[in-house]
């Protein structure tokens, strides 16, 4: 429980002229609004076990509660009220610089860390060199961490987390301070150190692909509470769900009038019938239309493109009307299955026509149907975010 009052724990030369504001708008006849104090629950009721040698990934949006729990976790920050049971050494790497003594050298905090986690000096010595060695601050070593950029800060202090051999690695998204290579690299030791050490590891991230590629299961908060705990991929799907896009388009007959021949509605659905916004990177998209034709003739087509969010278009087909339609209906109900494991992570729209062979436009709906498309643990996963593409090709590789 967080409270929200008034009183400043500090006093800085802001709250000093503010606090003068006050004074003299109230001898002036202004009364300061009065001393509220409000509880916040960032956690409230939350309940699950973890087993040993899991690999459990926390996710949500902004202010869920996340962090505040990784650090319950890490007995960093005592709960307000229930308890938590943990087995085993801990080490937590939640914000840059974690557990570091700024005045203190590399190799200084490499030894603070380890005791902290309850080794002996030998026990340290021996991970010594592959700490160094994983973090890439060697030439380094011996300056005061306070000179370390953020960069040199998160290698080194992952490198003791992972290296020191504690039972529980529980790691928050101070990764995504790393650059890309050595995000990749820090992917890997976890993952090294969960299957083959049996280490328990709970990781924070808002990078779905990693979550994915990482964990064996997750649990998803919500406001403080957990709104769904099961495994990666049915928790990813229900987060990536909830974040909302307009998915459909319907003709707005009173804003662009009634034309002969027009695009009725767009709607978007996954295999299963779902009208849903968010897709994995290996589901199949299908887009459902329906349109009215009154003004048929023989070389009508209509024309379907995707285009990314620069609005760079990543592909267009085209097709006769007279496939999907019976010319004594006036009316084309059709669907487009596009493949899966083929699109590039990223959020994508849609633009819609129809014209004639000749270039006659009749109808256009553009940047229509807003979808997602994430990463589920393709081997670009570390590098969701990152502008790789539209597509993701499976080639045949040749050691030559």
């Amino acid at each position: 429980m967080i409270k929200h009052e008034g009183k400043e724990n500090y006093t800085a030369l802001r709250d000093v002229l503010s606090r003068k504001a006050k004074k003299i708008f109230s001898f002036s006849g202004w009364k300061a609004a009065p001393v509220t104090q409000e509880e916040f629950w960032a956690l409230k009721d939350i309940d699950f076990d973890i087993e040993s040698g899991d690999r459990v990934g926390i996710i949500g949006r902004n202010g869920a509660g996340k962090s505040t729990l990784l650090k319950i976790l890490s007995r960093i920050t005592e709960p307000t009220n229930g308890s938590i049971k943990i087995k085993g050494r801990i080490a937590s790497l939640l914000e840059v610089g974690t557990g570091f003594h700024p005045e203190l050298s590399g190799r200084e905090n490499i030894f603070l860390n380890g005791a902290i986690l309850g080794m002996s000096r030998n026990e340290i010595k021996k991970h010594f060199d592959a700490i160094v060695d994983f973090a890439e601050v060697e030439k380094f070593l011996d300056t005061p961490v306070k000179r370390y950029s953020s960069g040199m800060y998160v290698r080194l202090a992952f490198a003791v987390a992972a290296h020191l051999e504690p039972e529980i690695l529980i790691v928050d998204e101070v990764l995504a301070v790393g650059d890309a290579q050595f995000q990749k690299k820090c992917l890997g030791k976890m993952e090294d150190v969960s299957k083959n050490d049996g280490r328990t590891i709970l990781f924070v991230s808002h990078n779905m692909g990693v979550v994915s590629q990482l964990c064996t299961s997750a649990i998803l908060l919500n406001k403080g509470t957990i709104d769904f705990n099961g495994t990666v991929s049915s928790v990813v799907d229900k987060y990536l769900r909830n974040q909302s896009y307009t998915n459909e388009y319907i003709h707005n007959k009173e804003a662009i009038g009634v034309k002969p021949n027009y695009i009725e509605s767009i709607k978007i659905k996954n295999e299963t019938g779902d009208y849903v916004s968010s897709f994995s990177f290996d589901q199949h998209i299908i887009i459902e239309f329906i349109c009215q034709i009154k003004n048929y003739t023989p070389d009508l087509l209509i024309g379907i493109g995707m285009q990314d969010k620069t609005n760079s278009r990543v592909f267009t087909v085209v097709k006769g009307i007279d496939y999907f339609i019976d010319t004594k209906s006036n009316f084309l109900r059709g669907e487009l299955k596009l493949p899966s494991s083929l699109f590039a992570p990223n959020v994508y729209s849609f633009v819609f026509a129809i014209w004639t062979k000749m270039g006659v436009i009749h109808d256009v709906a553009e940047n229509v149907c807003v979808i997602s498309i994430h990463d589920n643990g393709t081997s670009l996963a570390a590098f969701e975010g990152a502008d790789y593409g539209s597509v993701i090709i499976n080639p045949i590789w040749k050691s030559c």
